[in-house]
């Protein structure tokens, strides 16, 4: 990806082997025609569109000869009113369907440069695959070289130069996502931080399990202590001297989650090294906005186990002590994501940063509430709008629930501070998970003014199950990593 020259131009190009020409296909009372366009589309006039194959139903996508070895790509698009969120979608078919061109000429109907940029953007975040271990060793026959959007809007170079480095940032978490769990645990993930911080501009701490005990670490260590892979904290900081403001992000990272000794049924457990893409997220979010050189401090806690049943797990009934000093009575081990993130939270508090958004693959009642498109957010008033401005700005989805004051009695424990779950009760699980993570916003035993904390639980929308869609393809879609560097950027205005 880092290869492909991006450009926005009013110039109609050439026509040449190799290169794809993207028109839409609207409907009308006519039937279905050509959207407005800048490219030479003479070739075509005469032509049945509808006995070409082509359709106005938005993704639908037929390749049609052009002039001098060129192809044209007539791409439905539903409507000729066209925005910014619509376009990304567009431009991701885009990208998913011709990889094997070396250059994609994309010519939609645009109204600003924002419209221009949505269009690149979303061909870059669709020409992403997955290339496994098995694959990695093959040579890329299918290297898209340039993406051009034909617009009679000029464009800032650093505004192309932001949706390369927010695609570039995706892929990374897609690939860390995608990777299989026995050759992704916590010490490798590290090592993976270790290694790209030394070309990022950021800094990385890492906390050993010894480390992490004598630290007081003791959810991340009790998650962990079950795998003979041991658990990690993985800090990593951007400090930039011209930064006002802090940012700190915490992500989960079970990078493979069997439940524990509260054992997950076998098809449950299927897909379950995706739930360290909280974690991947916040990592390369973090990479992103130091690439972008944005003037505001961030500091990100990966918390990384690995959730093992085995002589040395956790067990129901056991209590740990939090980071924050809090107790926790631990009624189901498969509710490890919200014992790490206490930790993480805990730690991120202690910074005193401006806000605070923590990402988890955290509950499957949040895929069965909002499915799996719709993201859930949760916290204090003034961090939940910023985070919903910069989804919106983003183009991703995010749903904001409550966090209801009479579900913290259901956590009550006889022995701890608090309980990790309520056995027997599936009723509002979501929910509940966020009220356990605010017990470890702010600083113990400070009266100060209350925390700005988000939550993402991003159980449902981490990874797609279906068919790939707009610029989402199947497995990691790296949701959310968009939404964050635009938090920063405001927090950096």
């Amino acid at each position: 990806m880092s290869k492909t020259n991006l450009s926005v131009s009013p110039d109609v190009r050439s026509p040449k082997p190799g290169q794809v020409i993207v028109l839409g296909v609207i409907s009308t009372s006519n039937g279905i025609q050509l959207a407005k366009h800048l490219s030479d589309s003479r070739s075509l006039e005469g032509l049945d569109l509808k006995a070409l194959g082509a359709t106005s139903k938005a993704e639908q996508l037929v390749r049609v000869p052009g002039i001098n070895g060129s192809v044209f790509a007539l791409l439905g698009v539903g409507s000729d009113e066209l925005d910014e969120d619509n376009l990304r979608e567009l431009g991701g078919v885009v990208g998913r369907s011709l990889r094997g061109f070396s250059e994609i000429v994309l010519d939609l109907p645009t109204d600003d440069d924002r419209d221009a940029v949505a269009l690149v953007e979303g061909a870059l975040l669709g020409l992403y695959e997955y290339r496994s271990v098995f694959t990695k060793a093959l040579p890329r026959l299918d290297v898209v070289e340039s993406i051009i959007s034909l617009s009679p809007h000029p464009v800032e170079p650093e505004l192309l130069e932001r949706s390369r480095v927010l695609a570039e940032a995706v892929t990374r978490v897609r690939d860390l996502v995608n990777t299989p769990p026995n050759l992704l645990f916590p010490a490798s993930f590290a090592e993976v931080a270790k290694s790209q911080a030394k070309s990022a501009g950021i800094s990385v701490t890492v906390l050993t399990e010894k480390e992490l005990e004598a630290q007081g670490f003791g959810g991340i260590q009790a998650v962990g202590q079950g795998s003979s892979r041991p658990p990690r904290l993985v800090k990593v900081e951007y400090s930039p001297k011209r930064a006002t403001k802090h940012l700190a992000l915490v992500g989960k990272g079970i990078t493979f989650d069997t439940g524990g000794i509260s054992l997950k049924p076998a098809a449950s457990m299927v897909g379950m090294k995706y739930d360290m893409t909280g974690a991947a997220t916040v990592f390369q979010a973090i990479s992103a906005i130091a690439a972008l050189k944005l003037p505001v401090k961030v500091t990100s806690f990966l918390c990384l186990a690995e959730n093992m049943p085995s002589g040395t797990a956790i067990r129901p009934n056991d209590v740990i002590t939090t980071h924050n000093g809090k107790t926790v009575e631990v009624l189901n081990t498969d509710a490890e994501g919200r014992l790490v993130l206490a930790d993480g939270l805990s730690a991120a508090s202690e910074l005193e940063p401006d806000l605070i958004i923590d990402v988890a693959t955290l509950t499957g009642a949040a895929r069965v509430a909002l499915g799996d498109r719709y993201s859930a957010l949760m916290g204090t008033a003034d961090a939940v709008s910023a985070v919903e401005a910069a989804a919106f700005d983003s183009g991703e989805l995010v749903w904001h629930m409550p966090l209801p004051s009479e579900l913290r009695a259901r956590l009550d424990s006889d022995v701890a501070d608090i309980a990790n779950a309520k056995i027997g009760s599936t009723a509002g699980g979501m929910l509940l998970a966020g009220v356990f993570l605010k017990e470890f916003v702010g600083r113990a035993g400070h009266d100060a003014k209350p925390q700005a904390w988000a939550h993402l639980d991003i159980a449902g929308t981490a990874n797609n199950e279906s068919s790939a869609y707009g610029f989402t393809p199947k497995g990691a879609t790296g949701v959310m990593l968009r939404t964050l560097v635009t938090v920063a950027e405001e927090l950096a205005r």
